[in-house]
């Protein structure tokens, strides 16, 4: 198939054109700041399910907690446009969800992936990153603070 590459602006992402004319994202940049999340994010990824499968599908053991980035509304309905086949799928186990993620970087530097749990009680303007690293000592992040996602 023969394809059109454009990069919409930077805010946005670069998409491709389909065979029925249709934008479809293909990668994307996003800005958002740094929040404290509710401290479940540590809970969660400590299950050995959850690590197990993110060793096998992303290739990293995952740091026991999630960085919470707070995303504006142009952020939140470019994630929403994400075509479902760019998303991978974790499987929960009992009482524990599915979690839907697309692999990220962060600030340029750090791969991880973007998980959304099918059980969260975040709004949909907090993202959960996973890196296998504590993030917040890492680059010394503090809540408040800028951070860059290029996703896809």
């Amino acid at each position: 198939m023969m394809g059109i590459i454009l990069k919409i602006s930077q805010k946005c992402g670069i998409y491709e054109m389909n065979n029925k004319s249709n934008l479809i994202v293909i990668q994307m940049e996003i800005t958002g700041i740094i929040i404290s999340g509710m401290g479940k994010g540590t809970y969660f990824m400590s299950q050995d399910f959850y690590i197990r499968q993110f060793q096998d599908k992303i290739r990293l053991t995952p740091f026991g907690g999630t960085l919470n980035i707070k995303i504006d509304s142009n952020a939140i309905k470019n994630i929403m446009n994400i075509p479902e086949n760019k998303f991978g799928i974790i499987q929960g186990e009992g009482k524990f969800g599915d979690v839907k993620y697309i692999k990220a970087i962060l600030n340029d530097e750090v791969n991880g992936a973007l998980v959304f749990p099918a059980k969260t009680e975040h709004t949909e303007d907090v993202l959960e990153f996973i890196s296998d690293k504590n993030l917040r000592k890492y680059f010394k992040l503090e809540d408040g603070d800028e951070i860059h996602l290029k996703i896809g």
